[in-house]
């Protein structure tokens, strides 16, 4: 289940960057991705999890009253530390769909590998209104 809705909290797990239904940015970000790769990938992920909270609200993403966190997942090569930078593709997507209603506490881990061998992966929690 993609999202999980508990009174006026929206859950999404993770979301990867998948184009047209096909898997896509499969691979290790430092070696088989810079950062810029990495973070046009974690953009795709972010458009993913909004088609995502926009199926579970009837298309209505109007109701998002907030995105209170969202962590990153960056299938890393050792030694790899622009985590932050990877997972702005996200952030910066949200805030820019919700405005002042995507701004939101975050996290930006590495990860030895990631389901698929995705670069990245995202989840979040989202305030909605009734």
């Amino acid at each position: 289940m993609p999202c999980r809705i508990s009174g006026t909290t929206l859950y999404v797990s993770g979301q990867v960057p998948r184009v047209d239904g096909v898997d896509a940015y499969q691979g290790v970000v430092g070696l088989d991705f810079t950062v810029h790769e990495a973070r046009e990938a974690a953009r795709v992920a972010a458009i993913n999890m909004l088609a995502q909270i926009a199926h579970a609200l009837d298309g209505d993403l109007d109701r998002v009253a907030g995105c209170l966190q969202l962590r990153g997942f960056v299938n890393a090569a050792p030694g790899f530390q622009d985590h932050p930078e990877v997972i702005n593709g996200a952030s910066d997507l949200i805030v820019a769909v919700l405005g002042d209603a995507g701004r939101h506490a975050r996290t930006a881990l590495g990860a030895g590998t990631l389901p698929r061998n995705f670069a990245v992966e995202i989840d979040a929690i989202f305030e909605i209104r009734p």
